[in-house]
């Protein structure tokens, strides 16, 4: 009975036993299943809100981030203040027409010009302007200019000859015809001639006078009927300022002409935004690329950082870069001294060259700018440019601060660019090939002989050479010191850069804003930007374009270079005055100072311009030289001004420009908390959040 109630008893606390452990694992398996509907609720609660939130994440894709996040409207106010036209300078109106008597060209002139232009694209059109005037000058008929970097020797499409794989010959022609009388070709009876060098050759520097041509070329073009020119430095019709109409006088070239020749200052007006239209292609591609911008219903900016390599030799800014690049540098100015083109110093301070204004702005620092203007994240930034030394690595910080910073590939596709650039020979798949291998003698000898310049390391001993490193655009500075001659690939892509930099300039010229990274050296040197400042000065002198001072900003920035993305609101304020400023009448002005007596293209006034008269009446300004660069342009013929008047009174018109007057709340710039402590009265003054993208942090 014992043993019995003992062992009923046992096998009793044995199944309690059990059945708690089966309640306990049971329990475990709830708590497990509602730990995991909780996840997966919480999982589908994010993705819903990832879905209708108005926060967009940073892609690195450019259409993407148009796509997301965009406002359909800003405050009129803001709107005003980062896009409006400026007031002033609405009165200014685009008028190259002669104002004097101008003759007809007589087809009994004097002779024949052929000319050969080289450089890239920021050179050809101020080349083609002065080879304009100079055939005017000298009454000749010129024959289509051929631009060497579009030969066929660079494996262009068999569709196009020299000028017209960039410009459209027959506009070229016709719109010309009252100015100089303009063939393809020369007689076939003069083309043997040519081909026997039996027409002298004259190679005209930049500073070449209008008596130059007319005491040296003109006596040879009517003894051989036929002259030829080379072309090279971005321009060949200047005047020295000891001319007896200058009032100061100096040895220093100018591109302003004498009052007696003010018709070939408008002339050359009329050759550069006129007659010089790109080819039919160019221009479709380059409007569509426009329209495509403005379907986002906002107002878009250009930008074109002037990183070029030849700009960041002649100006001594190799230290602003690292490793390669600044040997690269090094080495491009090493030969423009050898060649003769600079006359300075190898090696220079850069950082001192950048102070003075000489460097171009690095994008990071034009996104700080644009930032503290107070344009959002979201902006639509346009990246001009075919070539951006550094490539993308320098972009980064900008792309940080402005995530729908798009570009040609952003609006085209693949097809349309190939349809531009037509129908080409195709280059062997692989042109590469390794260098012989040195023994260790020579590379001894090569490092005793390197001098203290920077040199990029060669890899660890352990690790191979890999291909990409060798067969770059660059990869010649790791084996040689001296840079091989351009591959048919390299010829090619010389050519194609003149195409994508005519689609930029189109849309740089009918951007709501432009800001130049780099323009007007004060030394003539040709850049894109100063073009474009140009033509928009010409066609649409009220819209917004940046002409920042490149040596204020040096010191502005120099003033806040520890805490660059976290500027005080003083600093903040300067900045806002500063560029303000520059896109007003007192900045043009003080632009024009430096950029008209080096480049005439970038401050087409007054000669190229007419004034509505207004009750605002423009002082005159005249440079050091005493010539006239603003105020005192002629008044607008009375059909210009019936059409202004026109459409002053369209209701339309009318009803936007008093919506636009509505005051609506001073907006700030979108600038970090950083506190600023005033010594006098110990107040603090406080700036907005700088909206920086914490995932692509430039210091990284």
């Amino acid at each position: 009975m014992g043993v019995g109630f003992v062992t009923e008893s046992g096998s009793s606390i044995l199944k309690s036993n059990v059945w708690a452990k089966m309640i306990f694992k049971s329990n475990i398996k709830w708590v497990a299943l509602i730990g995991l509907i909780l996840s997966l609720f919480s999982l589908l609660l994010h993705l819903l809100l990832a879905k209708f939130s108005n926060v967009s994440l940073v892609e690195y894709s450019a259409l993407t981030g148009l796509q997301e996040g965009l406002h359909p409207k800003l405050g009129t106010q803001r709107h005003k203040k980062l896009w409006g036209v400026v007031k002033p300078l609405e009165s200014l109106q685009p008028y190259a027409n002669p104002r004097s008597s101008y003759p007809v060209p007589n087809e009994k002139n004097n002779g024949f010009i052929y000319a050969k232009i080289y450089g890239g694209f920021e050179r050809i059109r101020p080349l083609i302007c002065d080879l304009v005037a100079i055939s005017r000058l000298l009454n000749a008929t010129l024959v289509i200019p051929e631009i060497q970097q579009s030969t066929r020797s660079k494996g262009i499409s068999y569709k196009f000859k020299s000028f017209s794989y960039l410009y459209n010959e027959e506009q070229f022609i016709a719109s010309l015809k009252n100015d100089i009388i303009i063939v393809k070709s020369l007689p076939e009876k003069l083309k043997l001639g040519r081909r026997n060098n039996e027409y002298p050759t004259f190679r005209p520097k930049s500073s070449s006078s209008p008596s130059f041509y007319i005491k040296e070329i003109l006596p040879n073009l009517k003894k051989f009927k036929v002259i030829g020119l080379i072309l090279t430095d971005g321009g060949c019709l200047q005047m020295f300022s000891d001319h007896p109409s200058i009032t100061i006088k100096s040895k220093e070239p100018m591109s302003i002409l004498p009052p007696s020749m003010s018709e070939y200052q408008r002339l050359r007006c009329r050759v550069a935004f006129q007659a010089l239209h790109f080819r039919p292609e160019i221009q479709v591609l380059g409007h569509r690329m426009v329209e495509r911008l403005r379907e986002w219903g906002q107002p878009f900016l250009a930008f074109h950082p002037g990183l070029v390599r030849d700009t960041l030799a002649y100006h001594g800014c190799a230290e602003l870069f690292q490793d390669v690049h600044t040997e690269l540098i090094q080495y491009r100015r090493a030969q423009l001294i050898k060649q003769g083109i600079l006359k300075e110093e190898l090696s220079v301070d850069s950082h001192l060259r950048k102070e003075k204004g000489l460097c171009p702005l690095m994008p990071e620092e034009v996104g700080i700018l644009l930032r503290a203007m107070g344009y959002p994240p979201k902006t639509i930034i346009y990246l001009a440019g075919s070539e951006t030394f550094g490539g993308q690595r320098v972009l980064i910080p900008l792309r940080a601060m402005f995530t729908n910073l798009v570009d040609r590939t952003s609006l085209c596709s693949s097809q349309e660019l190939l349809d531009l650039v037509g129908p080409e020979t195709p280059l062997p798949l692989d042109t590469f090939k390794f260098p012989p291998a040195k023994t260790e003698e020579q590379l001894k000898e090569e490092w005793k002989k390197a001098g203290p310049r920077p040199r990029p390391l060669p890899p660890p001993p352990d690790r191979p050479i890999y291909r990409h490193e060798k067969e770059g655009w660059y990869g010649w500075i790791t084996e040689t010191e001296t840079e091989p001659n351009p591959s048919p690939m390299d010829l090619r892509m010389e050519a194609h850069r003149l195409l994508w930099d005519a689609l930029d300039c189109i849309v740089s010229v009918e951007a709501d804003a432009f800001f130049p990274g780099f323009n007007n050296d004060g030394n003539g040197w040709p850049d894109f930007s100063s073009l474009v400042m140009g033509q928009r000065l010409f066609e649409n002198p009220s819209s917004r374009t940046y002409r920042p001072d490149r040596k204020i900003l040096a010191d502005l920035f120099n003033i806040t270079r520890d805490n660059m993305y976290h500027p005080k609101h003083n600093w903040t304020l300067s900045v806002q005055e500063l560029l303000n400023e520059s896109i007003s009448q007192a900045g043009l002005i003080k632009e024009s100072l430096y950029s008209k007596p080096t480049s005439f293209l970038s401050h087409p006034l007054p000669e190229c311009s007419c004034r509505i008269p207004s009750d605002e009446v423009p002082a005159q300004v005249t440079g050091k030289d005493g010539r006239l660069l603003y105020g005192g342009e002629d008044t607008c013929p009375e059909w210009m001004q019936r059409g202004m008047e026109m459409l002053k009174v369209d209701p339309g018109v009318t009803e936007k420009s008093k919506a636009e007057e509505v005051e609506l709340p001073e907006y700030d710039a979108d600038l970090d908390e950083q506190p600023e402590t005033d010594e006098t009265s110990g107040n603090t003054n406080t700036t907005l959040l700088f909206d920086q993208d914490e995932e692509m942090d430039p210091n990284d």
